[in-house]
C-alpha cells in the first residue's frame, strides 16, 4: 500500500524542523517510512563516538487506505506501539503532528 506522497513530505519536513540545523550532529528527528505507517524516531550519535547511531522510536503514524485516515500510536517501554486514545484518527496528518509536538503529553517526548 502506498502512503500519500504529500503527507509523507509533510511528515519528513515536520521531523526535520524539530531540531535546529546547528544541533544535527547531536540529535535529529527522522521519519522511517514503511508500507502502512511512519515511525517518528529520535536519532543520536554513539556516546563514545564509535559505532552506529541509536534510533529510538517516539511515535507511529498509521495510515488506513480504506478511510484515508491517519492515527497516532504511542510506544511503551517494551517498544510496542498502542493506539493513542486522546486524538482520534483524521485525514489531516498535520493535526496529528501538531498534537505530538505541542500536546505536552510526556508519552511522546517524556
Amino acid at each position: 500500500m502506498a502512503l500519500p506522497e504529500t503527507d509523507l513530505r509533510r511528515i519528513r519536513l515536520w521531523a526535520q524542523e524539530r531540531v535546529p540545523a546547528h544541533l544535527w550532529d547531536e540529535l535529529k528527528v527522522e521519519a522511517d517510512v514503511s508500507d502502512r505507517h511512519v515511525d517518528i524516531v529520535e536519532v543520536r550519535p554513539p556516546w563514545d563516538g564509535v559505532g552506529e547511531h541509536t534510533r529510538f522510536p517516539i511515535a507511529r503514524l498509521r495510515y488506513t487506505k480504506s478511510t484515508g485516515r491517519w492515527a497516532i500510536y504511542w510506544r511503551d517501554r517494551n517498544l510496542k506501539f498502542h493506539e493513542y486514545e486522546y486524538k482520534h484518527p483524521t485525514k489531516n496528518v498535520q493535526a496529528l503532528l501538531d498534537h505530538i509536538a505541542a500536546s505536552g503529553d510526556p508519552i511522546f517526548w517524556g
